[in-house]
């Protein structure tokens, strides 16, 4: 009985290590604020991993497919029936993490018996008038992290994730200094790209945290266009209907990028 709490803590920790492991191929996805709305970004080769959930929150994925869709589903039933039951004005998305998914992660994370979501999320919510655009990233073990407003840290008008950590503190340290909230599309997506191409550098390298060179960035990231798609989509700000999410077809996001 003595043994119980440390083998408990070995187990959890054999977990999170496993589930490292599993997430550290995932392709990055960014996300940014910008003049009309937020961007959501990332390249891929087969499975989708950028979603809508509802009117105003979209989110990013990356893990097992199977995992990821149990979440995406959960996430689209809670904001429909928070929505139904009161009105789309009442869903929010602190209250979609912090009350809902959050506690759910949590608790299949460590009921060690049972299979924990092989999943790492990020979310973005269309802030209403003058209320800034919301960034949550969400761990497979529950925790959250938000894009600041805090004593703490500064507002941040971006939010990210990548395979592993290092991968996911590159991109944020690059959409730090380049990312603007007034911003056109078209350099958002410029934005976007860059920032995936450095995480995506980050997640292959010897050293994670070293300074990868605009000549090396960019070298990557017509390496990587060439043999995978663009998956994009936004929340806009200016649409005319309740619904303000719209995919960006693989197309125009290729002409953007290549003007």
């Amino acid at each position: 009985m003595i043994d119980e709490p440390y083998r408990w803590m070995e187990a959890i920790s054999n977990r999170r290590e496993y589930i490292e492991h599993q997430l550290a191929s995932g392709s990055p996805i960014a996300a940014l604020s910008y003049r009309d709305g937020i961007l959501f970004f990332t390249l891929g080769r087969e499975r989708q991993k950028i979603f809508e959930i509802y009117d105003r929150i979209g989110m990013g994925a990356i893990g097992h497919p199977g995992d990821i869709e149990r979440l995406r589903m959960a996430a689209i039933e809670m904001t429909s029936a928070e929505g139904f039951t009161r009105s789309a004005h009442d869903v929010s998305l602190r209250r979609l993490t912090t009350y809902s998914l959050s506690p759910a992660l949590k608790a299949a994370f460590e009921q060690v018996y049972g299979a924990p979501y092989l999943a790492r999320m990020l979310f973005a919510e269309l802030g209403r008038g003058e209320a800034p655009n919301l960034f949550v990233r969400m761990e497979y073990d529950g925790s959250i992290h938000t894009n600041g407003g805090t004593f703490s840290r500064a507002f941040e008008h971006f939010g990210a994730i990548a395979g592993t950590g290092a991968a996911t503190e590159a991109m944020e340290r690059f959409l730090r200094e380049r990312s603007k909230p007034e911003a056109t599309l078209e350099e958002a997506l410029k934005t976007a790209m860059d920032a995936w191409a450095l995480g995506h550098l980050a997640l292959g390298a010897e050293n994670p945290e070293a300074d990868f060179s605009a000549e090396q960035v960019a070298a990557h990231r017509t390496e990587q266009l060439a043999g995978a798609s663009v998956e994009a989509g936004v929340l806009d700000r200016q649409a005319r209907t309740a619904v303000t999410w719209r995919s960006l077809p693989d197309a125009q996001a290729r002409t953007i990028l290549a003007a």
